[in-house]
């Protein structure tokens, strides 16, 4: 079998992750802009992938995003939230 090694994100190769004593922080090296602090290394990694990850693709409208991610694209309007996946929409005319 034969192991799948994921590619790094290109844009970690911008960010470094340090310590101080009051917690673990991370940088965007082409803005210089710090982030922190974090209680754990794993809680700034989070922090870093999430503001990496969540950048919009060039072009892509908000529909296309959360269709991606598994957004209903049908609001309840008694609730105003997304339907249920189970509870099939009927529109009614």
């Amino acid at each position: 079998m034969r192991q799948v090694i994921p590619e790094t994100n290109p844009d970690f190769m911008k960010k470094r992750v340090f310590e101080r004593p009051d917690g673990f922080y991370w940088q965007d090296l082409d803005s210089g802009k710090t982030y922190g602090p974090f209680a754990t290394l794993l809680e700034a990694e989070n922090d870093m992938r999430y503001s990496v990850e969540a950048q919009p693709e060039p072009g892509e409208t908000v529909q296309e995003a959360e269709n991606e991610i598994g957004i209903a694209d049908w609001i309840d309007p008694e609730t105003g939230e997304p339907a249920e996946d189970q509870v099939p929409h009927i529109e009614d005319h």
